[in-house]
């Protein structure tokens, strides 16, 4: 049928639904995955030798599985069509251009794995530790140098024991399941034992997978719960229930610190988040840092140890900061911003929404794969027929009761002198303890 015929309903359905096509095969974390002959090595060396690693390494190890010159002609088409349907001016139009560009640097960071310029793709895809937090003097990485001496000092603490970690996959993936029945009642949701995954458990469209052999504690299941299942797999699914929005089921490198800043919201809103965990996510904002001016992997992977870890995550850390870059620093992969980033952005998302007296648009945060600066837009449409509210929204984001008086109170401590008042309570510290 001629787009001249078409609704701009049905524009907007037939546009998205391309780039969902065309996104379909861009698989970038299995395509970063370092090979495995650097593990090894590293190990044999005792993690004293840096090992080589070239951009063909990747090309045998992790294929891409398509041609990029192809996809990214497809991806230039798929702009041009939006641009002579929708018009330039349009907000959905320049919504589903920015994806479809986000995509052709995806292409573009595919092209540098084990080259030094893949640092700068990632950076424009995720971030750096370096940006600002929106027009604020602080940045990302002062976010994580003062998190660390806060989160260091707790830990230090005599805090409760954790959980032991004695519970099999087996029995996690029979508790996540029970859960899941209740949160997702029609039954599209389900947890897995995996033997094909790196983490102890990952996200897909309809399931949660839990690695086999790993073993887990109850505290575990809880944040297992509201991460894996209520974030990440529930906004798939509100996105794929979408009839027109088909572009929120899948979201670009601009949509990772929402989903993830949005998971460690949920984490921490539930209590079920701890200080080990939140230094975990933190710790690797410094080492990513580190990379960024000249830190090679053994050089983080010794990091870390400093800092307290097991050898095994020691190296799995390092190793994810340096996937699909190079070994020899300058040239990280910047995700794992995304935790600490999108926390700042939603919260202040929610912050303003409440002070702005539009609580409705918190629940939006949920209906799919979004970046939160979409969100007024999303209601917008919400309210013309084009995008389908969400289906699945954790507890505290039905009734906006409870969150809407948390955001109110929020509001006025950001204009209290912390200063002042750590001042006034160190002295009376000092004096008593």
């Amino acid at each position: 049928m001629s787009p001249l015929l078409l609704t701009y309903k049905e524009k907007i359905k037939r546009l998205s639904t391309r780039i969902v096509e065309a996104q379909r095969p861009i698989r970038i974390l299995d395509s970063v995955k370092l090979p495995p002959h650097v593990t090894s090595e590293l190990r044999k060396s005792n993690f004293k030798d840096l090992p080589k690693l070239l951009p063909e390494h990747y090309e045998k190890h992790n294929p891409i599985g398509f041609d990029l010159d192809a996809k990214e002609a497809d991806l230039k088409e798929i702009i041009a069509e939006i641009e002579r349907d929708l018009g330039k001016d349009d907000s959905v139009g320049r919504l589903l251009v920015g994806m479809a560009e986000q995509y052709l640097t995806v292409i573009d960071l595919l092209r540098a794995r084990g080259r030094k310029e893949f640092w700068e793709f990632s950076r424009r895809l995720y971030g750096s530790p370096r940006d600002h937090i929106y027009n604020d003097t602080n940045t990302i990485s002062d976010l994580g140098r003062m998190m660390y001496g806060i989160l260091t000092n707790i830990t230090a603490f005599d805090l409760p024991e954790p959980p032991k970690e004695d519970l099999a996959a087996e029995n996690v993936v029979d508790e996540l399941n029970r859960r899941f029945q209740v949160y997702f009642p029609d039954g599209s949701v389900s947890a897995k034992l995996s033997d094909g995954i790196i983490a102890d458990a990952a996200a897909g469209g309809d399931t949660v997978k839990i690695r086999s052999d790993s073993m887990f504690s109850t505290r575990d299941i809880d944040i297992l719960e509201v991460h894996e299942g209520w974030v990440h797999v529930g906004t798939t699914q509100n996105g794929n229930q979408q009839h027109i929005a088909k572009w929120l089921s899948k979201g670009p490198p601009r949509c990772a610190s929402t989903q993830e800043g949005l998971a460690v919201i949920m984490e921490i809103f539930s209590f079920r988040s701890y200080p080990k965990r939140a230094k975990k996510i933190n710790d690797r904002i410094i080492a990513i840092e580190k990379a960024e001016e000249g830190a090679n992997i053994l050089e983080l992977i010794e990091y870390f140890r400093t800092e307290g870890y097991s050898e095994e995550d020691c190296l799995q850390s390092a190793k994810r900061i340096c996937r699909g870059g190079t070994l020899e620093g300058g040239a990280p992969f910047t995700k794992d911003i995304s935790y600490c980033k999108g926390f700042i952005e939603n919260y202040n998302f929610m912050r303003s929404a409440i002070r702005a007296g539009k609580p409705k648009l918190l629940p939006f945060l949920f209906v799919g794969k979004v970046h939160v600066d979409d969100v007024p837009l999303l209601y917008q449409k919400y309210e013309e027929g084009i995008v389908d509210p969400p289906k699945y929204l954790p507890p505290l984001f039905r009734d906006l009761s409870g969150l809407s008086v948390w955001m109110s109170f929020s509001n006025f401590l950001n204009v209290v002198n912390l200063k002042q008042v750590q001042e006034h309570y160190d002295r009376l510290f000092n004096s008593h303890l």
